[in-house]
C-alpha cells in the first residue's frame, strides 16, 4: 500500500487574492510538516495530523488559531477536533477565546479525560490545567472582514442564513470559511483526522459548527479512513458528512470517489452551493478533495512526492453538474 500520505486543506470559499499565495504556502508548510511526522521513527497518523494542524493555526492567514474570524459581537469562538482511526476515540473542545492551539486542547480531552466535547468554561479550566500556551487571536485582516461585513449588515446586503443560498450566489466573498484539517493514514495502517477553525464570520456568540463535532467535520475510522470538511457548518451537521464520506469508503469507494459522491449528496439534498469542501485518505493510500466552492486551499504528500503539491482548487461538483446528470 502506498504510505505514509497526508492530506491538508486551508479551507473552503471564495479566497482573495491577497491570501492566495501566503494560502499555498501555507498548506505546504503543513503538510510537510505532518509528513516528517510519519517519516519519523514510530511517527503515527494521530501524531501527523495534529502537526499539520498546529502549523495551519499558528498561521494568521488561516481561519483557525491566530486570524480566527470574529462573531456579530466581535468576540473569536475558536473550535478543533481530533479523532484516532485505529481506537475510534476522538476529542473536541469549543468556545476558546485564546488558546494557542486549539487542536492541542482537542487531543488532551481525548486522551486525558472520559469525554469527547468540553467547550467553554471547562475547556479553559483544562487547559489551565495542562498549562497550554495562550495568545490574542485577532488580526488586522479579521477586524477589516469584520468591519465590512458588519457595514454591509447594517444596510440590508446581509440578511443571514434563511436566505443563505440567495447570499452565498450574490456575495460568494461574504462568507469566510476557511477551517483548517487534516487527515493522515501512517506505516502502520493508521488513520486519523483533525480539524479546526474560528468559524462562521459574523455567527451568533455560543453558535458551534461541524468542525468539533464528530462525524460532521472530522471522521477516521481504520476499517474505512480518514475525513475533514470545511465549509458551512450547518451544511456537514445536517448531513453528518464527514462520516457520511467515511461510511461510501468502507463501502468500497476510493477517497476520491467518496468525496465527490458527498459532495453531489450536499447538491442534491440542500441545493446549496458555495457551500462545502472535504478531503480523504482512504486505507489503501488514495486521496480525494472535492468541492462546490469557487476555492478550497489543500496540498498532500504521499511516498511518490519529494515536496508537497497543493492548488486553490480540486474536483468541483456544481448544482448544475448534478442537474445535467439527473436530466
Amino acid at each position: 500500500m502506498p504510505k505514509p500520505v497526508i492530506v491538508v486543506h486551508g479551507g473552503a470559499g471564495a479566497w482573495q487574492p491577497e491570501r492566495r499565495k501566503p494560502g499555498l504556502a501555507g498548506v505546504k508548510v503543513a503538510a510537510k510538516a505532518g509528513h516528517d511526522v510519519l517519516n519519523a521513527r514510530g511517527g503515527t497518523a494521530l501524531d501527523a495530523v495534529e502537526v499539520a494542524v498546529k502549523s495551519m493555526e499558528d498561521n494568521p492567514v488561516f481561519n483557525a488559531g491566530i486570524g480566527s474570524t470574529l462573531t456579530i459581537d466581535k468576540q473569536i469562538q475558536m473550535e478543533a477536533s481530533i479523532m484516532d482511526g485505529k481506537s475510534l476515540c476522538a476529542g473536541a473542545t469549543g468556545l476558546l477565546k485564546d488558546i494557542k492551539n486549539p487542536i492541542s486542547l482537542a487531543r488532551i480531552t481525548m486522551e486525558k479525560t472520559d469525554h469527547v466535547f468540553i467547550v467553554g468554561e471547562g475547556a479553559e479550566k483544562l487547559a489551565q490545567v495542562f498549562k497550554l500556551e495562550r495568545r490574542e487571536p485577532l488580526t488586522e485582516l479579521r477586524l477589516r472582514y469584520w468591519k465590512q461585513l458588519t457595514q454591509k449588515l447594517k444596510t440590508g446586503e446581509y440578511e443571514g442564513l434563511p436566505r443563505l443560498k440567495k447570499l452565498l450566489a450574490a456575495y460568494p466573498n461574504l462568507f469566510e470559511m476557511d477551517t483548517v484539517g487534516a487527515v493522515a493514514l501512517d506505516r502502520e495502517g493508521n488513520t486519523a483526522a483533525a480539524t479546526s477553525t474560528g468559524g462562521f464570520a459574523l455567527k451568533l456568540p455560543g453558535r458551534i459548527g461541524d468542525t468539533p463535532l464528530i462525524g460532521s467535520g472530522t471522521y477516521a475510522d481504520n476499517q474505512a479512513g480518514a475525513c475533514s470538511a470545511t465549509g458551512i457548518g450547518e451544511v456537514a451537521i445536517r448531513l453528518v458528512l464527514a462520516k457520511h464520506t467515511c461510511d461510501q469508503m468502507h463501502n468500497g469507494q476510493t477517497a476520491q470517489q467518496a468525496v465527490e459522491n458527498s459532495i453531489t449528496l450536499v447538491n442534491q439534498r440542500l441545493r446549496l452551493g458555495n457551500s462545502m469542501g472535504l478531503i480523504a485518505v482512504d486505507t489503501q493510500g488514495r486521496i480525494g478533495a472535492a468541492h462546490n466552492t469557487p476555492n478550497i486551499c489543500w496540498a498532500y504528500m504521499n511516498p511518490k512526492t519529494t515536496k508537497p503539491k497543493a492548488s486553490m482548487e480540486a474536483k468541483l461538483i456544481t448544482n448544475t453538474a448534478f442537474e445535467d446528470a439527473n436530466l
